[in-house]
C-alpha cells in the first residue's frame, strides 16, 4: 500500500549534518522511502532562534539543489497532478513545508514568497511563543509540563497570517499550536486545516495531543490529523497504541480525518517503528486487528491527498 507522510524533519537534519540527501541515512532516506512504497513525503523546514531567517534561505537552497540531483528518484510536488505523475513514474513525491513561521517576523508579504518557492504547508509556531501565536507547551525550570494546556489565542498578526496563508493556497498546520490558537483558526472554518503530527489526548494525556473538541472541529472543516510516532505522544507498544489513537480519532471525527505524520528524524528512535521501512508493517497490524481496508487506505494517503487537492490545487 502506498502512503503519504505529513511530517518529517529529515531535510533540516540532513542539511545541518553537511550531507546530501543521497548520502543521508536517518529514519528517512530516499532508498528507504522507495522500499516502503512512500508516494509522497512532506519535508519540513524547521527554524527557530536568532538565525532563523538566514537558515530558512539555506534550507531552501539545499532542497532545490538536492531535488535536481535526485530527479531520477524524486519529484517536487507543486500541484495535485504532480502526485499522480509521480505515482505513474514510480518516484517519491516531495512536499515542502514549514514548521514555525516565526522567522518571517511582522512582514506578512513574505508569505507570498513562500508560495513562490514551493511551500505547501506551514505552522505558525513551534515550542516558543512568537509574534503570531503561543505553543501548547509550558516549561517550568526548563522542564516541559506535558499535562498543561494553553488557552491563549492568536495575536492580531497571527490572524492576518492565517488569512494570507489561505489566500496563497498554503495548508495551515496546527500541530504545536495552543488550544486557544487552534480554536481561533477552527471557529467557523470552511477550508481544511491539518494537525500534521498530533495524536489523541483522550488516549494519552499530553498537551501535544488533540482534545476531542479539536478533533471534531478539524473533521468538521474537512481537515486531517497525522498520527505521530514519538513514544512520548503515542505510548508503548507503538503499533497497539497507534491503533488506539486511530480508533479514538475515527470515533470522534470519522474515518476521513485520520492520516500519518511520523515526525521521523525529529524524534528519538521508536524501537517498534524505528524508520519509514516499518510503515507497511503498521498497516498490516491495523488490518490484522480489525481496521477495515478502506479506512487504512484513507489513513495511508487518500485523506491527505483530498486536502492537498482542495487547498493547493
Amino acid at each position: 500500500m502506498i502512503y503519504v507522510d505529513m511530517h518529517a524533519d529529515s531535510l533540516t537534519v540532513c542539511s545541518d549534518s553537511g550531507l546530501g540527501f543521497e548520502e543521508y541515512e536517518g529514519q528517512i532516506s530516499f532508498q528507504k522511502l522507495k522500499k516502503s512504497s512512500c508516494a509522497a513525503q512532506c519535508f519540513a523546514i524547521f527554524t527557530d532562534g536568532d538565525n532563523a531567517a538566514f537558515n530558512f534561505e539555506k534550507y531552501i537552497e539545499f532542497y532545490k539543489r538536492n531535488m535536481l540531483k535526485l530527479k531520477h528518484i524524486a519529484v517536487p510536488i507543486e500541484k495535485f497532478a504532480d502526485i499522480l505523475k509521480c505515482k505513474e513514474e514510480g518516484k517519491v513525491g516531495c512536499i515542502l513545508t514549514i514548521e514555525n513561521l516565526g522567522f518571517i517576523g511582522s512582514d506578512l508579504k513574505r508569505i507570498n514568497s513562500l508560495k513562490q518557492v514551493g511551500v505547501k504547508m506551514a505552522s505558525l509556531v513551534w515550542n516558543n511563543k512568537n509574534l503570531f501565536a503561543s505553543p501548547n507547551l509550558v516549561f517550568e525550570n526548563d522542564v516541559p509540563r506535558f499535562e498543561t494546556r494553553v488557552d491563549e489565542g492568536l495575536s492580531v498578526l497571527g490572524r492576518e497570517a492565517v488569512e494570507r496563508l489561505d489566500c496563497n493556497n498554503i495548508i495551515i498546520d496546527i500541530s504545536h499550536l495552543s488550544d486557544g490558537g487552534a480554536l481561533d483558526i477552527l471557529s467557523g472554518r470552511k477550508i481544511p486545516v491539518v494537525a500534521s503530527h498530533s495524536n489523541a489526548q483522550s488516549v494519552l494525556n499530553v498537551c501535544r495531543n488533540l482534545s476531542d473538541k479539536l478533533i471534531k472541529k478539524i473533521a468538521d472543516c474537512g481537515g486531517v490529523i497525522g498520527i505521530n510516532f514519538c513514544k512520548d505522544f503515542l505510548g508503548e507498544p507503538a503499533f497497539e497504541c497507534a491503533l488506539k489513537h486511530i480508533r479514538r480519532i475515527v470515533k470522534i471525527g470519522g474515518e476521513d480525518v485520520i492520516a500519518l505524520g511520523s515526525d521521523f528524524d525529529g524524534i528519538p528512535v521508536n524501537p517498534e517503528i524505528p524508520d519509514c521501512t516499518f510503515v507497511p508493517a503498521l498497516f498490516d497490524y491495523l488490518l490484522e486487528n480489525g481496521l477495515p481496508y478502506e479506512t487504512v487506505e484513507k489513513l495511508a494517503y487518500k485523506n491527505f491527498l483530498r486536502v492537498f487537492k482542495e487547498v493547493c490545487g
